[in-house]
């Protein structure tokens, strides 16, 4: 539910809501995210008799979260909508609207970050080789597991993949990832030749009449769905004899912690993800401690 802010709290918001977007260059999902934080905030500012955003202070925005608290608000909410305020501020001391920042000493709500589950090497082969590469789908699907595991790909970046942002030549695809933010990202090998498989014999018996430059196509000669691609690396996982809840982002923090692992730097998995903050990329660096506190367990003669 969209919550408005009060009018005395709405016109330097629009502004901020706007350079947001046309300057920052956030996704029109993370800017509504932001509007509703903010108008929350406002909304619990004027009851507090706070006249606007120019006069409040970090002891009523300690206040609106210990009421978040109050009312069951979980520590990633709280962290969000901190965020939120804390890039607000930062934009009205910037715009000259205020003289110092209003969030310098409040304190971040204290997360516990459950790590994410990986398949395994071996898991990850079995995947790959569960579609039939006799038939058009088949490769298609192959091509899409392959890719996605080859260059990490969210699942989103891969539905709107199209036949010019992949260079088979050059070894690369283009994605436009949060925020439509550009980068590029390397495509290895055996990604590159089911690729390459799919475009010479699956794509051209997925085309129709109005299919366009998607990459991957559905039956319908459409590009493929976000909801296709999790059904159909469910169905491949269940064929693999996978027994882990396997989904498309699961590719993806295994591709980065396989990449950690072989001795990949972390700044460059930060790129190749698409991480705006190198925080978010180390957590595959507690993921690969704990594997390796699992082996040595198992494996040291003196732990038997």
């Amino acid at each position: 539910m969209k919550i408005e802010a009060p009018e005395a709290f709405s016109e330097d918001l629009q502004g901020f809501l706007v350079w947001i977007q046309l300057e920052k260059g956030l996704a029109k999902n993370t800017v509504e995210g932001y509007e509703n934080d903010l108008g929350q905030c406002g909304v619990f500012l004027k009851s507090k008799k706070v006249k606007d955003w120019r006069s409040v202070e970090g002891e009523s925005i300690s206040q609106w979260l210990g009421s978040l608290t109050k009312g069951g608000y979980s520590p990633a909410s709280l962290a969000r909508k901190l965020s939120a305020i804390r890039m607000f501020a930062k934009y009205l001391v910037a715009e000259r609207l205020r003289n110092h920042d209003f969030t310098e000493l409040l304190s971040n709500p204290k997360l516990h970050r459950n790590l994410p589950d990986v398949l395994t090497i071996d898991e990850m082969l079995k995947l790959l080789d569960a579609p039939n590469q006799e038939t058009p789908k088949g490769l298609r699907d192959r091509a899409i597991l392959e890719l996605m595991y080859s260059s990490g790909l969210r699942v989103t970046e891969l539905c709107e993949s199209t036949l010019q942002s992949v260079d088979c030549d050059e070894d690369y695809i283009r994605v436009f990832g949060k925020g439509s933010k550009e980068r590029i990202v390397p495509i290895g090998s055996m990604a590159n030749k089911a690729v390459r498989d799919y475009l010479q014999a699956g794509r051209p018996h997925l085309v129709k009449k109005t299919t366009g430059s998607e990459l991957f196509l559905s039956q319908w000669g459409r590009a493929i769905s976000r909801k296709m691609v999790w059904v159909l690396i469910k169905k491949y996982a269940k064929h693999a004899g996978i027994k882990k809840n396997v989904k498309p982002h699961l590719l993806r923090h295994s591709f980065a912690t396989h990449l950690l692992s072989g001795g990949a730097d972390l700044r460059s998995i930060q790129e190749m993800l698409g991480h705006a903050d190198i925080s978010t990329t180390q957590i595959y660096t507690s993921v690969e401690q704990v594997r390796l506190l699992e082996e040595h367990d198992q494996f040291h003669p003196r732990n038997q």
